[in-house]
């Protein structure tokens, strides 16, 4: 019921985020909150993040649901010839803006559990429809 309620719509939109370090950590800490009122576990009980997963036989993975939905709907962008592909790839010339870069979600997206890949391998890989839905 969690995922087919509440994650829905937490998740409306999700596809265009940048997630910043704070945006992750307010993510996962909603995540474990979900958990701890489904399972009537009382803030008293001093339970850690570990033992309510155990307890609802899941791990943490809205960051993950996150990061696959970013990258089906990278994979639909970078198949097709348009602007936002073209703004994706960061072609569009003009003045560079002042102060610091921004983190941008292809930053993101290619920091892998397994580690870096390149953008490359990403364009490629998200060619292949099928495999890159998983």
């Amino acid at each position: 019921m969690v995922k087919a309620f509440v994650w829905s719509v937490a998740f409306y939109g999700s596809e265009a985020w940048t997630p910043q370090k704070e945006d992750i950590r307010r993510l996962e800490t909603f995540e474990i909150w979900i958990w701890r009122r489904m399972m009537k576990v009382p803030w008293t009980e001093h339970k850690t993040n570990e033992e309510i997963l155990k307890m609802v036989e899941t791990e943490g993975e809205i960051m993950d649901t996150v990061r696959s939905r970013q990258k089906r709907w990278l994979g639909h962008i970078l198949r097709h010839d348009s602007l936002l592909r073209i703004k994706l790839e960061g072609q569009i010339e003009g003045k560079k803006a002042y102060g610091r870069p921004r983190t941008m979600m292809l930053d993101w997206l290619l920091k892998t559990k397994e580690g870096n890949i390149s953008y490359e391998e990403l364009k490629m890989s998200a060619q292949g429809r099928s495999r890159w839905s998983q």
